[in-house]
């Protein structure tokens, strides 16, 4: 969904209203099948507003700027910056705003935030180049953003105290990216080496971790095809949050344990680059029952949702309150 894209009062109401349709669809009401709301990122406000920099926001001990080529790390001052500065008060408006309107709200509420490797593979050094050439200092980054999830987590258990489940959903669209050898170098005229898997499963798992450590329940997003599913699970997520048309067969066979094991599949099923256009409500069951036929799953015997099949950035309030009540309508039907 889209920010205002004019002032920060246009901003700040298009964030509101994000919110109410959010809680609207998918929180409780007297409709079967409660969905699983969650914190809205609305990119279209700006750089602080992105994926990137709302997960910058997050960090513990290290400092960062924007420059314009996208963000860099400044180093570990612990005085930031003014775009830092920037990007945590947005982060703490937007939960001001949250706490407001879903005063006294009861259930499962789900956070976001960009993984370890997405963060390598789109922020800069100091000097230039990106986090993802340097060992070091990605070791440090994902440290950092694992102390500071840490705080995140329990200040939104603050916030919404009445909370009976958080999910963490931990957004790595870059991964298959970062171990194929193909993200880009500062310049673009090459390729970043590929990373270890052993070494992508630890740093995610530092992360993962800590989440499981707080309290709460850490999931997996990505849509790209190649994600190394039984690497993330392996990693120590619970969730796995995937595009349902770009998956290969091993994939299948993953998210068939995971499902098995009663750990959470989300099936991404509705288009998010056109989200005007929307399947039928039957379209969308029929899918995943085919889904679910192909691989001999009983969707009453695991915990199935049904999503965006990479979120709705570029959609309209309107647009994204159909996508929403379609998929809540969907899952109905399915369980």
């Amino acid at each position: 969904m889209p920010g205002g894209g004019g002032s920060q009062a246009d901003d700040a109401r298009a964030f509101r209203e994000a919110v109410r349709v959010v809680l609207g669809e998918l929180g409780p009401s007297d409709r079967a099948g409660q969905g699983l709301p969650f914190l809205p990122e609305l990119p279209g406000r700006g750089a602080t507003a992105s994926m990137t920099g709302r997960s910058l926001a997050v960090l513990e001990g290290l400092d960062v700027d924007l420059q314009p080529a996208g963000w860099r790390l400044t180093g570990t001052s612990g005085t930031p910056g003014l775009d830092h500065r920037r990007t945590r008060s947005l982060l703490a408006q937007d939960l001001d705003t949250l706490e407001e309107l879903a005063d006294g709200y009861e259930g499962a509420f789900k956070i976001q935030v960009a993984g370890p490797w997405t963060l390598a593979a789109t922020v800069e050094k100091p000097r230039g180049e990106k986090v993802l050439s340097d060992h070091g200092a990605r070791r440090e980054l994902a440290e950092s953003l694992a102390e500071g999830l840490a705080d995140h987590v329990a200040d939104v258990r603050r916030r919404l105290p009445n909370l009976d489940r958080l999910v963490v959903q931990v957004d790595e669209p870059a991964l298959a990216a970062v171990l194929g050898g193909a993200v880009p170098n500062a310049s673009g005229f090459h390729r970043l080496r590929s990373v270890d898997r052993s070494e992508a499963s630890a740093l995610l798992g530092q992360v993962l971790d800590v989440v499981s450590g707080a309290g709460a329940e850490p999931w997996v997003h990505a849509c790209a095809a190649g994600t190394p599913w039984a690497l993330v699970r392996g990693a120590g997520a619970r969730g796995l949050v995937v595009d349902l048309g770009v998956l290969g067969a091993a994939d299948h066979d993953v998210l068939a344990e995971a499902f098995e094991a009663e750990e959470t599949v989300v099936l991404g099923v509705v288009p998010g680059t056109d989200p005007g256009v929307l399947p039928t409500e039957a379209g969308v069951v029929a899918r995943v029952e085919r889904w679910l036929d192909m691989l001999g799953l009983d969707p009453a015997s695991g915990h199935l949702g049904l999503a965006p099949a990479c979120g709705l950035a570029g959609a309209s309030a309107h647009d994204a309150r159909e996508a929403l009540t379609l998929l809540r309508a969907s899952a109905s039907r399915l369980s």
